[in-house]
């Protein structure tokens, strides 16, 4: 079994219950979910869109990189997620950002996920998972959560919104 971790964010529709959606699938998916606090996030790269709701999961998988992308591919369709704008608003996306020790680019994944250093809104749910997770290649979640302070008031905890996982399994 490989640890894992997954972001979730939303934009569209009712986020909120998309990432509670997605979080339950997820559970059937990976072994000891675990959930990181709610975050509201002013988005990055196309400023003209809702703000998200973010959110990261860890848990335990015996699927391969290709093949848990694959899965997390079919549960954003699922979920109804519509292809639009890169970086644009959208239902539901599921991104692998860390794949136990792997370090991997290839064409159609990349982890630990390319942008993640430069992400508040990714590295913030990760620390609230595990502050001490090494990014192979990248580096430690804490040291690179601090290194994006100038993001600190563009990424909020939402205090009363949480996602159930069962993490029993």
């Amino acid at each position: 079994m490989v640890p894992v971790v997954v972001a979730l964010g939303s934009n569209v529709g009712d986020s909120l219950a998309f990432l509670r959606q997605a979080t339950k699938e997820l559970d059937l998916v990976l072994q000891g979910l675990r959930s990181s606090p709610i975050y509201r996030t002013i988005p990055m790269y196309v400023e003209d869109q809702r703000d998200y709701l973010n959110a990261a999961v860890s848990g335990h998988t015996d699927l391969g990189p290709l093949a848990l992308l694959a899965r997390l591919k079919e549960l954003e369709s699922s979920i109804g997620r519509q292809t639009r704008t890169r970086y644009g608003p959208r239902e539901i996306d599921l991104d692998l950002v860390a794949y136990g020790c792997l370090s991997y680019f290839g064409p159609r994944l990349q982890v630990p996920h390319p942008k993640s250093p430069e992400r508040r809104f990714v590295l913030l749910p990760m620390s609230d998972l595990n502050p001490d997770l090494m990014l192979p290649g990248v580096g430690i979640v804490s040291a690179l959560l601090s290194q994006t302070e100038s993001q600190v008031h563009d990424v909020i905890p939402i205090e009363d919104a949480l996602l159930s996982v069962s993490g029993d399994r």
